[in-house]
């Protein structure tokens, strides 16, 4: 008798369901068990106190300079700390990625497919979700404490002599920067996946010229710095695309693609476009996330589970998926696709902490870290498809330089009722100031106020309980990464 095949063995338990969804279930669940269960690299504390207590020495003395908001746009600083350790930052390609919203998860996925391809990966993105050590990945997963501390000592000297040569010392951004690239040389990685932090041209990272550039979608966001239209924000970020690379291209506003495509020629770049060269051809949601087509360089790709939410996440995995081929030559030097079966569990293995994130159940409990009216419009998309909730209660924690009541108009259609708090950060704004907003967009009866996160996250569980334990009632907390970092914390995530 022939082995049953597990796809086949998980659709015949599907006896009461329609035949089309069990299929679309059935194949998630198969590509998911191929790829294995997305890893949690959110790290804790060191349980070593002696490494507990060099990390925390090396967070106050990084906190000692200036913070991420505050910038002085020049890559000066940066490019002469590279020039003291030996301009490490060139010692392997990098892809680099810019954009407003999805970078993080766009550089996750791009990353699991480099390993897949069994390349050595370096990975920096920002900010950190709960533990500043995630922001430097080896292989995927986030470099270990005692690294960490060993890189920033490493260099440290090296700082010291930029800061006395310079107008400012390096900042917090600067300094995590050269620690990374300082750390992909030392591995040494066969390619690093660097995203900025804030524009492009005068960004600390952009001390590398990445063999590709991608760019994610472009909105509204940092207008005080970037710009206050896409287009004059795509000039600042259009700086990573660096002559003869290859630009990977998310779907724009019309005057942001301009600009993007007139800086390719100027460079002499080759562009692809979501869209035309590559694509999403279909999506249906699946357990856990959903089942895509996606079309690259080399041609189609069926069958690919990807275990994250929203359409947002499938266009970002269209253009991962773009960037590793172009890394990798397809549609240039070579014309045949990647190996169909590595891309899918590649995929299948993709993680994005706090991104559409469940971290508890009975209610359910999710954290997104949308903090611009763009980001809060794709989430608040996908949490209607993806999650059957009779009623959603919202736990919002906004920063105070950031579009608060864009963010909030776009989550008033899918709150029942909202709970405004505020996380630790000097950043975040008051909890009664953001309720006098909350009150414009929601009316009175709708905004309840709880300036301490605990409590918040107490209140919106409370509330969303009131449905009854089978009724469906949910709770998503969003406005900011600290905030959704903080409440990962307190609901036993990290």
């Amino acid at each position: 008798m022939s082995e049953i095949d597990p796809f086949d063995e998980i659709i015949a338990e599907e006896t009461t369901r329609d035949p089309d969804l069990a299929a679309i279930e059935a194949g998630s669940r198969t590509l998911r068990t191929q790829g294995g269960p997305p890893q949690a690299d959110v790290p804790a504390r060191p349980e070593d106190p002696e490494v507990d207590k060099a990390l925390r020495e090396v967070e106050a003395d990084l906190a000692s300079r200036w913070g991420e908001t505050k910038l002085e746009p020049s890559v000066s600083r940066i490019a002469a700390l590279m020039d003291v350790l030996g301009e490490p930052q060139r010692s392997y390609p990098s892809i680099h990625i810019t954009g407003t919203n999805g970078k993080t998860s766009t550089a996750r996925m791009i990353e699991a497919l480099l390993g897949a391809f069994e390349l050595r990966t370096g990975r920096y993105t920002s900010p950190h979700v709960q533990s500043v050590t995630e922001r430097i990945s080896l292989d995927g997963a986030p470099i270990s404490a005692e690294r960490f501390v060993d890189t920033y000592r490493d260099i440290k000297p090296y700082i010291e002599m930029v800061d006395g040569s310079q107008e400012y010392r390096l900042s917090f951004f600067e300094v995590l920067t050269g620690m990374a690239y300082a750390a992909f040389a030392d591995a040494p990685v066969d390619v690093a996946v660097v995203e900025v932090g804030m524009g492009g041209s005068w960004d600390a990272t952009n001390v590398i010229d990445g063999d590709v550039a991608v760019v994610t979608p472009i909105d509204l966001d940092h207008t005080d710095r970037l710009g206050s239209t896409p287009g004059e924000i795509a000039g600042e970020k259009s700086g990573i695309i660096k002559q003869g690379a290859t630009v990977i291209m998310a779907q724009q506003p019309v005057d942001a693609a301009q600009v993007l495509l007139k800086k390719a020629v100027e460079t002499d770049a080759t562009v692809a476009r979501e869209g035309l060269e590559f694509g999403v051809v279909s999506r249906q949601v699946a357990v856990g996330g959903q089942l895509l087509t996606l079309r690259g360089l080399g041609g189609e790709y069926t069958d690919v589970y990807l275990p994250l939410y929203g359409a947002h996440q499938a266009h970002n995995a269209a253009v991962a998926l773009a960037a590793v081929e172009a890394f990798f030559g397809v549609g240039a030097q070579r014309a045949e696709p990647l190996d169909v079966d590595v891309v899918r569990k590649a995929f299948a293995s993709v993680s994005s902490p706090g991104r559409l994130e469940i971290v508890r159940r009975s209610p359910t409990v999710v954290l997104d870290a949308a903090h611009n009216p763009a980001g809060a419009r794709v989430t608040a998309e996908a949490v209607q498809e993806a999650f059957d909730f009779s009623r959603l209660i919202g736990v919002v924690g906004a920063s105070g330089d950031k579009n608060v009541r864009g963010l909030l108009e776009a989550f008033e259609p899918v709150f029942a009722e909202i709970v405004v708090t505020q996380n630790s950060s000097h950043r975040a704004m008051d909890a009664d100031e953001l309720a006098g907003i909350a009150v414009e967009v929601f009316g009175e009866e709708r905004v309840q106020v709880e300036p301490r996160l605990p409590d918040a996250l107490e209140a919106a569980i409370t509330l969303a309980e009131e449905e009854g334990e089978f009724a469906g009632g949910g709770v998503l907390v969003t406005g900011s990464v600290i905030t959704v970092g903080e409440a990962r914390l307190l609901l036993g995530k990290g």
